[in-house]
Parts: structure tokens; C-alpha cells; sequence
């Protein structure tokens, strides 16, 4: 059943982000299709604002449940075509709000699934494991796998994120799969 959110507020700096008594937070390279989750979730088309150009999410971006609970979807790492000044101040956005943020449960982490984890993907997880913060990996775009190499595709990406395979939720925004799975898990996570 989709999840009923409620776009809240953007913010550059998480102490601009209203309480809440719950949240979790999706990060992920430019263009992995984290806001295009966020609608999946949602069942929702313009919710959270997709674009085919990566570094649209420059912001920290909220939206809230009828429990109370709040998602934020933070601007993604990597390549972005935004100028380099404003590119660096989204490294310590993202770090304060991991590790400062009060009712932050979980960070889902999405990566590529069609290209598996990248250099800043392993970054970010290696970080997130040294910096204590809970975490969980979403492969994205899991669709545009051939059936022929899924099998082999699901034990590379869980290699590289040093993972078991069950441990990674299986996603595809497009076509719907394992949304279900992703909407039970947030909606648990975030009911008070």
C-alpha cells in the first residue's frame, strides 16, 4: 500500500529541519533514482522532483507521514552539474545530518543496480559502518538487468558492498518491483 506523504520543507543545514520523533534518510550517487523511489513509494509521479540531469536534489528535502515519521531525501554524490563551490558544501550537509540527526533510525543507501556499486558508493558505506550510523543498501533500477545476468549481477553488488545478497533490497521504481517490500520497511520503521 503506498506510503501518504506529505512534501514538509527543503533545508541546507539539517538544524533547519523541523523535530520529528522518527526519520530515515535515502542517499545515493547523482542519478541513482532516489527521488524517483521516493514517488515509487509514494505511488506518487511529481513528489519528489526527478530529472534525467544529476545534482537536481541540492537540498535537504522532507516529507512527512500521517504517523508522524519523516523521510528526507538528501542531494546525491558524485558527478552533478552544479558549480564545484556549491557541490562542496554538500559533503558536510550530508555528514552533519548523518550524524547529528535526532530520530534518525536508518539510512538507505540506494546504489545502481544495473552498474553496481561505484568507488564513492563503497566510500560511503565504508563510512557509514566506521561512523556507526544503521544503514541498509537499495539496488536501484534492477529492470534493466537482462534476466540472463541478474544471478550474477545480485552476487557482484553484494560483493562489492560487502554484503549477503539477502541483506539488499532489490528494487525497480519503473516497474514496481520489491516497492512493496520498501514501503513495508519504511512504514514500520516510521510508525511511532
Amino acid at each position: 500500500m503506498p506510503l501518504q506523504f506529505t512534501f514538509v520543507t527543503s533545508a541546507k543545514r539539517y538544524s533547519d529541519l523541523p523535530p520529528t520523533p522518527c526519520e530515515a534518510a535515502f542517499v545515493g550517487r547523482s542519478n541513482v533514482g532516489k527521488s524517483s523511489v521516493i514517488n515509487a513509494l509514494a505511488n506518487r509521479r511529481q513528489l519528489a522532483r526527478v530529472s534525467n540531469t544529476p545534482g537536481r536534489t541540492q537540498l535537504l528535502n522532507m516529507f512527512v507521514l500521517p504517523s508522524g515519521g519523516t523521510v528526507v531525501d538528501l542531494p546525491g554524490y558524485g558527478y552533478a552539474k552544479v558549480p564545484g563551490r556549491e557541490r562542496s558544501t554538500w559533503q558536510a550537509m550530508i555528514e552533519g545530518y548523518l550524524l547529528e540527526r535526532e530520530g534518525l533510525e536508518l539510512v538507505f543507501v540506494l546504489v545502481d543496480g544495473e552498474i553496481g556499486p561505484t568507488k564513492l558508493d563503497v566510500q560511503m558505506l565504508e563510512w557509514l559502518r566506521a561512523s556507526g550510523v544503521p544503514h541498509t543498501v537499495v539496488a536501484t533500477k534492477i529492470d534493466k538487468v537482462r534476466p540472463s545476468k541478474l544471478a550474477t549481477r545480485k552476487k557482484e553488488l553484494a560483493k562489492g558492498c560487502a554484503l549477503e545478497q539477502g541483506d539488499i533490497m532489490w528494487v525497480s521504481a519503473s516497474k514496481g518491483t520489491g516497492i512493496d517490500q520498501l514501503q513495508r520497511h519504511v512504514d514500520a520503521l516510521l510508525t511511532p
